[in-house]
Order: C-alpha cells, then sequence, then structure tokens
C-alpha cells in the first residue's frame, strides 16, 4: 500500500503535507527550468552542443542545490513572493540612482572634508527569516554610501555610512518593503 496521501481523485497531493520526495522533485523541476533558462539567456548560443551542456550543467547545479532555492515550508507562496521581489527591485533601484547622485554631490563638493562625517550606525531589524535579513543586508549594501558591516543572529544590524543622512533612513521603508515581500 501507497503511504503518501491522496487526493480525492486518487492522484498525489504534492502540497505541504506532502512526502519530502514529492517536494524535492517540484524543487528539483523549478531550479531546473531556472538554470536552464537563465542558461539559454546568458550563452545566446542555440545550437544542439551548447543546449545538451546547459541541459547537462542544469541539472547538476539543480541536483546539489536545488533546495537552496526553495526552502519555503508553503510551496504556494513562492510565486507570489516572486512577484513581490520583482516589484521591490525597481523602487531598490530607484533609491541606488538617488543614492548616486548623493555620492556625486558630495564628491564633487568643494567642501568635501566637511560633508563626509563616515560613521557606524547600530540598529535592530524587524525582519525574522535569513532571505530576507539577506535581501536586506545586499539592499543596503548596494545602495552607494553605505555598507552592511555586520547582521547578527538576532537580527542587529552594523552598517557604515559615508555621513549622517546616508544612515538616516535606516531602517525605515527598505525592511518595510521587504517585510512585505517576504510577508514577515
Amino acid at each position: 500500500m501507497d503511504p503518501s496521501p491522496k487526493r480525492d481523485n486518487g492522484s498525489p497531493d504534492t502540497s505541504v503535507g506532502a512526502p519530502p520526495s514529492a517536494r524535492r522533485n517540484t524543487t528539483f523541476f523549478l531550479s531546473f527550468i531556472i538554470c536552464f533558462i537563465l542558461w539559454l539567456i546568458f550563452s545566446g548560443r542555440f545550437d544542439a552542443f551548447h543546449i545538451t551542456l546547459g541541459l547537462i550543467s542544469s541539472a547538476i547545479v539543480s541536483f546539489l542545490s536545488g533546495d537552496l532555492l526553495f526552502t519555503a515550508s508553503r510551496p504556494k507562496g513562492i510565486l507570489r513572493m516572486w512577484v513581490r521581489l520583482a516589484w521591490y527591485i525597481p523602487w531598490l533601484l530607484y533609491q541606488v540612482f538617488l543614492a548616486n547622485l548623493q555620492v556625486m554631490y558630495l564628491t564633487f563638493h568643494p567642501r568635501l572634508i566637511d560633508k563626509i562625517d563616515p560613521q557606524i550606525i547600530e540598529f535592530e531589524s524587524r525582519l525574522k527569516g535569513d532571505y530576507s535579513r539577506t535581501t536586506f543586508a545586499n539592499s543596503i549594501t548596494l545602495t552607494p554610501g553605505t555598507i552592511t558591516v555586520n547582521v547578527t543572529v538576532l537580527g542587529r544590524f552594523s552598517v557604515h555610512c559615508i555621513n549622517t543622512k546616508a544612515g538616516e533612513p535606516l531602517p525605515g521603508e527598505m525592511e518595510k518593503r521587504i517585510a512585505e515581500v517576504f510577508r514577515e
């Protein structure tokens, strides 16, 4: 007798309560598709050799690390999370653009020494998940004028800022938007 849960129509249930092997197969397949699509985009070659090489490489990478990309316990929410992340990225790029202008202003200012006041600020983040904290730390580091120096297990961030103005909005709007992406 097959111990895996069944739906009303007798087909295997691959939802949250599904056996680990079904979840592993799903994450392998999704990782494989993403890797292969990226391979095709980045290689730009569509001959038999490169497509075969892409299939083999994508399969190996997905087998070895497919569970790293999809670790959520509720697979139904993964697609929505990726959509929310896609909406976050343009906002982040705009913030990076604004910070670039600010750093450029500081760089070309005649009293550069007076304008730059490097410091490390520390704050507690309300983000709980590893992915959300990592995304937050990377977003801070991508923004010119700020670098994430340390993040503790408890969510305490240490950020180096080029001046007080660069560190003022932290954690602020960026943390709020990341919390929305990861539903925290």
